[in-house]
């Protein structure tokens, strides 16, 4: 794979209004040991099964011969917050150290560590790199986040680059590096990666998602695009700490397996060849129920909703959220079925 989006707990210090899941907020006591206890105990269930490798090849980036050159892809660690004391010392660093042992021998993977950038301080840093973090992206810095608006992100930015590149860190991205540890600031703006808003969790219920059917969450990268491309570039998943999986990181309707239960590599090779999932791979979510008897017009048809706000509103993620309720839930339960008599009969033993 190209990426796996593995969100690892759901604590966050904050309760955004424009989040897209209303489960990354603050918890306390009995509340914050229970996810935090979960994040813990199935981390290494999940991890168990992550592909093999995460070595992948990329079709637009050949070597003199003309073969696509491999690639280390990365595996991002996010949240909530994963710098949210405990989920940081009892999951975190545990998991940063058990991705570095599990690729060692099979070309590596660059781990990469999501947060919001105020939790950061230099011990917290030094722990970071020691557990084997390559790269630290700060996602916070936009007037969506409380404590961000106007120059108070400026500031923070200033003084959280001192701090990376007091300890040899370098500018850099996410996807790629030269073997230094690297850093990278982006934030909730309506001219990066927020765009629309998507049409889920809490910037739902707030009415804040703006997205028309022209904008196209599928068909971009943390969307469905590319998602069964095993192997190649372009291919991402996301996780959830119950160990879920799902096509895109906005999540659509019905999972599309458990990792705590099965590989991923058996999953997504469950799915591919399904028109649905398919259309959703090849980020054109309308064409995903052609095969069952939906037309495009129909699946535009059932984009069409009213926000919680009262206001008339049609994205593709609507019309993508039905077809799963309809008709694609069932489908997933039976392929998911068909995987599970797979595995029992050939734990078998053989005469």
């Amino acid at each position: 794979m190209e990426s796996i989006y593995y969100v690892l707990c759901w604590a966050c210090h904050r309760r955004c209004d424009h989040c897209y899941e209303d489960r990354f907020r603050p918890y306390v006591r009995d509340a914050l040991e229970a996810v935090v206890r979960e994040a813990e105990e199935n981390a290494p269930r999940i991890i168990a099964h992550l592909p093999d490798s995460m070595l992948y090849r990329d079709l637009g980036d050949v070597d003199e011969a003309g073969a696509p050159r491999v690639k280390m892809g990365r595996i991002i660690l996010a949240g909530g917050d994963v710098l949210v004391d405990p989920v940081r010392e009892r999951v975190l660093y545990p998991t940063l150290r058990r991705l570095r042992a599990r690729y060692a021998a099979t070309g590596g993977v660059r781990l990469v560590v999501q947060t919001t950038g105020d939790l950061v301080t230099e011990p917290i840093l030094r722990e970071l790199l020691d557990a084997g973090m390559d790269h630290l992206s700060v996602s916070g810095l936009d007037d969506f986040h409380v404590g961000m608006q106007g120059g108070r992100k400026e500031t923070l930015k200033d003084s959280l680059t001192a701090l990376f590149e007091g300890l040899g860190m370098i500018a850099g991205s996410a996807a790629v590096g030269d073997g230094r540890p690297s850093f990278g600031f982006f934030g909730a703006t309506p001219e990066s990666w927020i765009g629309k808003i998507w049409p889920r969790g809490r910037a739902w219920q707030n009415g804040l998602s703006t997205a028309t059917l022209a904008d196209n969450f599928c068909g971009q990268w943390s969307g469905g695009i590319g998602f069964l491309r095993q192997g190649w570039a372009g291919a991402e998943v996301a996780v959830e700490p119950d160990g879920r999986v799902y096509p895109c990181c906005m999540k659509t309707r019905k999972a599309i397996g458990n990792l705590l239960d099965e590989p991923l590599a058996e999953i997504l090779d469950s799915l591919a060849g399904h028109p649905a999932f398919e259309s959703i791979s090849a980020g054109r979510p309308e064409r995903m129920g052609l095969a069952a008897g939906w037309s495009i017009d129909r699946y535009l048809e059932a984009c069409e909703t009213t926000t919680p706000t009262g206001q008339p509103y049609r994205n593709l993620c609507i019309g993508c959220d039905r077809f799963h309720e309809e008709v694609l839930g069932p489908v997933i339960d039976r392929i998911a079925e068909e995987r599970r008599a797979r595995r029992h009969l050939a734990a078998q033993p053989r005469e």
